[in-house]
């Protein structure tokens, strides 16, 4: 097993690598993939993707640039703004993303299990010798006609086979198959996979199951987050190129867009009112054939009308391009501004006032490396900006 650790946009490493290692691992498309500048030696460079991952003969560890407590904040806090709580996730003792979150995880659930596993009642439709909850006439009439046996019935089981143990245990064996999980860790996790008996793990590709926070289930949830993470970043799949992935990996420019979006989301409407979109749909052109999708879309007013646009952008190697965007967006809803928001150190605060136009492009940044109370207070702060200047657009274009 040949083992590579590069940093989140980091400088390349060299690495010997067979060819054929060499074209598995390019055609992952985890990183970037060169031919160096002596033979068998290849250039690995990592784009935006954090986390681990098993490809063929190769373990590859992408170490995040934004301290590893403060990546799981942005990917906790745009699930549950209300109920994620940093504190409540220890970190500290792992320099790693992948073993901080197994450590995370084990202890979050077995703190959870210590009760016993939850149990609840689920709905199941049986066919059954005997009346047993409710007759399901429909398909007793369409399946059993002209028998009086078996019946179709539905009842409900008080069963452990509930979506917040499926969650856990469903978690708990993907993590166990991700390289990079220390010894102590993946001791933990076989002992609390084994717990989970009777419990369904869900397929691969399955979307996760919903879950309502109850009383019931109140000792579960920070160890439900941290499970619907590690369920959303993980793969054990034949990935891009036909290539045997076992992973743990996050896209970092989605975990920035996600979180920032939720979280100017709250800022907005609970100082400021109205309504916020994400993901809003609209088009540029009156043929509707361009369409246009930015992050956020602020509404303040009667009618529908949009007041405030935002994009969040992660990365600043597409400065032109993100410009050129927002310039659409401003046009299409007739705005005098628009916000562009760049995790900081990738782009500094600029504005640009677009010719002939009356358009201002605002560029902020967002610092990710301080304490979750002040990462929101800036949110706060980019909200007060984002509604302070006003929608009217004072030039017509020609």
């Amino acid at each position: 097993m040949t083992l590579i650790r590069v940093r989140e946009a980091g400088p390349p490493v060299q690495v010997h690598l067979g060819a054929d290692d060499a074209r598995r691992l390019a055609a992952s498309e985890v990183v970037d993939v060169r031919p160096g500048h002596v033979a068998s030696v290849w250039s690995v460079r990592a784009g935006r993707k954090v986390g681990a991952a098993r490809i063929g003969a190769i373990e590859l560890h992408i170490e995040p640039k934004v301290p590893i407590a403060r990546l799981l904040f942005l990917a906790g806090y745009a699930r549950n703004p209300k109920g994620w709580r940093d504190e409540s996730v220890p970190l500290t003792e792992h320099a790693d993303l992948v073993p901080a979150l197994a450590a995370a995880l084990w202890r979050q659930t077995d703190r959870a299990l210590r009760q016993g596993l939850l149990q609840g009642y689920r709905t199941v439709d049986d066919t059954s010798p005997v009346l047993r909850g409710r007759l399901r006439e429909t398909a007793q009439l369409s399946r059993r006609a002209g028998l009086a046996l078996p019946l179709e019935i539905r009842h409900d089981d008080y069963t452990v086979d509930i979506p917040e143990n499926r969650i856990l245990a469903t978690a708990v064996d993907r993590m166990l198959r991700v390289p990079g999980v220390d010894a102590e860790s993946r001791r933990m996790l076989r002992h609390l996979a084994a717990r989970f008996v009777g419990v369904t793990r869900l397929r691969t590709g399955a979307p996760v199951p919903a879950w309502h926070p109850t009383r019931l289930n109140q000792r579960l949830r920070i160890a439900l987050r941290l499970a619907e993470l590690v369920l959303g970043g993980t793969s054990v799949e034949a990935g891009r190129g036909g290539v045997l992935t076992n992973a743990f990996l996050l896209d970092m420019w989605r975990v920035y867009e996600d979180f920032l979006s939720v979280a100017l989301r709250a800022a907005i409407e609970s100082t400021h009112g109205g309504t916020v979109v994400l993901q809003g749909h609209g088009h540029l052109d009156s043929q509707r054939r361009l369409e246009l999708r930015p992050d956020l879309l602020w509404r303040n007013g009667a009618g529908g009308k949009v007041d405030a646009v935002v994009d969040a952008k992660y990365k600043a190697d597409t400065v032109r391009e993100d410009a050129y965007q927002m310039l659409a967006y401003c046009v299409a809803y007739r705005l005098a501004h628009g916000h562009l928001i760049y995790a900081s150190g990738e782009h500094p605060p600029v504005r640009h006032v677009v010719r002939n136009a009356g358009i201002e492009i605002v560029c902020h940044a967002l610092d990710l490396d301080v304490e979750p109370a002040d990462l929101l207070a800036q949110v706060h702060a980019l909200a007060d900006e984002v509604t302070r200047l006003g929608p009217a657009w004072t030039v017509a274009l020609r």
